[in-house]
């Protein structure tokens, strides 16, 4: 911890029971911090958890007083909670947003561009609100977020090779990828609470190493103790693989196809020169 510049407390965080939000509750109470969590679906029996929803007009009664927040909500909620969140002592705030905003942006999917805008208006929001009334921000972007048999790339992913023995790429899978864990995103994200440097400044959050999505496929094979078996095959057949396999895994979309030969690679040099970014390599075991 930074003694010059210690976190504000008491501290709170939003969405809680998201991917990030375990690793990060644990990294605060070994700060000796004990954070209120706020969740749509909290754990009984336990004071410091909140049930909360920000879609609730009435959230301020549910509400502590805070002066630290850390937002691990989609970040489009998070702007009409703001003033409630200024009104019960917010000073600092630490956001998640995604690097989806700049990868979805031109999909061919109406959906997912959609996401991408409202990525980019809740953080311009977010941005000017902070500005306009003395709340210190900063925004953290990661890029593929995984957690072993939590999340859902990934872990999506491992399912599939468990079940099928084999994974299909569109084309041959050389677009670039850079996944990076849930618990090195909530040290991330109090490394840059605590540092002076990140207030009023987005970050672009990066795993350790950068490798092809037929690489990351490998990987995952091998964090399961099997043998790489990926089936490259003609973008077409992938995108045909996909309307066949929706009624069964909704997420499915051509869409995914399209980007396995995209470069989804962003730079976090930022990060490291101003609260010491340093995620693991991309080495997962189930």
């Amino acid at each position: 911890m930074d003694s010059e510049n210690p976190l504000k407390t008491p501290v709170l965080v939003l969405g809680a029971t998201s991917l990030i939000g375990g690793h990060l509750l644990e990294r605060l109470k070994a700060d000796d911090l004990d954070p209120f969590a706020v969740s749509r679906q909290p754990p009984a029996g336990d004071a410091c958890w909140i049930d909360g929803d920000l879609r609730d007009p009435d959230i301020s009664s549910h509400l502590p007083p805070a002066a630290t927040v850390f937002s691990l909500s989609p970040i489009w909620l998070l702007p009409a909670a703001l003033p409630t969140l200024k009104a019960r002592g917010m000073e600092r705030l630490i956001a998640f947003s995604s690097t989806s905003r700049f990868t979805k942006t031109d999909s061919p999917d109406a959906g997912e561009r959609a996401v991408a805008q409202a990525l980019a208006g809740a953080e311009a929001a977010v941005e000017a609100w902070c500005v306009e009334n003395g709340v210190a921000w900063t925004i953290l972007r990661p890029t593929l977020i995984y957690d072993e048999g939590h999340d859902e790339n990934v872990s999506r992913i491992a399912r599939l090779v468990e079940r099928f023995h084999v994974m299909p790429l569109s084309g041959k899978g050389e677009g670039l990828r850079q996944p990076v864990h849930a618990a090195d995103l909530a040290r991330g994200a109090v490394a840059a609470a605590h540092a002076p440097t990140t207030r009023d400044r987005a970050y672009n959050l990066v795993g350790g190493e950068t490798l092809t999505y037929r690489a990351m496929v490998d990987r995952v094979f091998e964090g399961l103790g099997r043998t790489p078996r990926s089936l490259p095959m003609p973008t077409w057949l992938f995108a045909l693989l996909m309307r066949l396999a929706k009624p069964f895994y909704p997420g499915a979309t051509a869409a995914m196809g399209v980007r396995m030969g995209q470069d989804l690679a962003f730079d976090s040099s930022e990060a490291v020169r101003d609260f010491g970014w340093a995620p693991r390599a991309f080495h997962p075991r189930f």
